[in-house]
């Protein structure tokens, strides 16, 4: 079923991209971001931002690239190493190359007392400094003495790098999809969100769409705000409803973080899908939100954006530690993600607002509606029929009446289409009063 659905793999994909050393900006945002154009078979417009440039409050920082990093004991044996894990490494470090005792040493190691076999996921983007990250039970093992420390890395004038995907509809305005390529070796938090958003930039270009589709792969944060500063003002005018995406391969509950606004056109979607197919998921405000959703929903920005994951950031012990690795999510995972967006995406596209054009209660046995023979439950065929006629009175759109029926939006456009036939109900446009 998934092949049939999403063609390769997710989860390849993902594993494929898995190895690279992402930052907010390098080379690892390049390769990830060309893999991910050539799974989607081209289209993607790579934009490069140089250091220094302002973007609403803030600058684009200096590019950072690294070729190598370990700590070296007496013997020569390295007790922590690059090339086994890329999160070994406090990102954006500076070079180093000193010999310290293992008491200077304690100054540079980063650890997780609490889960002492993981390696924690350090960042020190904005403050120049230099460390090395392990596991809390390789720090306590290791033995006095002296110790290497080598990082081969350059801070340079050099580009912020982001993704973007437009894909026109018929209408101009705008479906608005996010998600971030800038960590290192995280399965769910980093890869999850981009490798879904390429499957479903697949599945949107297989057909003519109602609406445009804007697509951005960027560092989190200041890769936001980047493209925000270059984009803002067509943006405002086209997005309709647009979500961040992030956190989505592992296969636990889904959950949903509220636009700032909590009603928007998105939010009403994506909660329509998960209330009908999934309503065991969890509900979160927008003052636990904690990604991107935050730069979409700033005063003056003010795009009806909501987040979407599975298991939520923060909410799971493995986020932001080697923890978070393949073996944590799944392709069954990524899928339901997929699904999920997917669907509500189709809310979008077949969302409008109708009215009944009969003056009170149609007759429609006459017009081969209703069964011809009236006994014990042979109304109840027609149930949802009769209450979408009943609930279209020009100010509700389908979606309001899908959420009040509890009815899938496919089955309601399904019924809503013979009605149309019938000379029933009219489409009336949603830029009316």
């Amino acid at each position: 079923m998934i092949k049939e659905e999403t063609g390769k793999n997710m989860y390849d994909l993902a594993g494929e991209l898995f190895p690279f050393c992402r930052s907010l900006t390098g080379n690892g945002v390049r390769k990830t971001l060309q893999i991910l154009d050539e799974y989607i078979g081209g289209g993607m417009k790579i934009f490069e931002v140089p250091t220094g440039t302002q973007v609403f409050d803030w600058t684009v920082p200096k590019e950072w690239n690294i070729q190598d990093a370990y700590i070296e004991d007496e013997d020569g044996i390295r007790v922590v190493d690059f090339q086994e894990s890329n999160l070994h490494v406090v990102g954006y470090s500076t070079p180093v190359d000193r010999v310290v005792s293992l008491e200077e040493l304690q100054e540079y190691l980063y650890t997780l007392p609490e889960q002492e076999n993981l390696i924690p996921y350090v960042t020190s983007y904005y403050k120049e400094r230099y460390g090395f990250c392990m596991s809390e039970k390789q720090r306590v093992s290791l033995k006095p003495g002296m110790y290497h420390m080598v990082i081969d890395s350059e801070l340079k004038d050099g580009n912020l790098t982001y993704g973007e995907i437009i894909i026109p509809g018929r209408e101009e305005k705008e479906v608005f999809l996010s998600s971030y390529v800038c960590h290192p070796s995280l399965a769910s938090n980093e890869l999850s969100g981009p490798v879904v958003l390429a499957e479903l930039v697949k599945w949107l270009l297989k057909e003519e769409r109602r609406y445009t589709y804007r697509i951005t792969l960027l560092p989190e944060t200041i890769g936001a705000i980047t493209y925000l500063s270059r984009n803002l003002d067509v943006m405002k005018k086209r997005v309709i409803a647009g979500y961040n995406v992030t956190c989505v391969g592992d296969d636990q509950a889904y959950s949903y973080i509220a636009s700032i606004d909590g009603n928007t056109l998105a939010d009403r979607a994506l909660k329509n899908v998960l209330n009908i197919y999934h309503p065991d998921y969890k509900k979160y405000s927008f003052l636990e939100s904690g990604s991107d959703e935050r730069r979409y929903n700033a005063p003056g920005i003010d795009l009806p954006v909501c987040e979407f994951c599975r298991t939520k950031y923060w909410e799971y012990k493995e986020y932001h530690t080697s923890g978070d690795n393949m073996s944590y999510i799944s392709d069954a995972g990524l899928y339901g993600a997929y699904d999920v967006l997917k669907k509500s995406i189709e809310v979008l596209e077949s969302n409008d607002i109708y009215k009944a054009v009969c003056l009170c209660e149609p007759q429609l046995g006459k017009r081969g509606l209703y069964p011809s023979i009236s006994k014990k439950g042979s109304s109840k065929s027609v149930n949802t029929l009769k209450n979408i006629l009943a609930y279209a009175n020009g100010k509700r759109d389908l979606l309001e009446i899908s959420d009040i029926l509890n009815t899938p939006m496919e089955e309601m456009v399904k019924i809503v289409n013979v009605l149309c036939e019938q000379d029933l109900l009219e489409r009336i446009s949603e830029n009316e009063d």
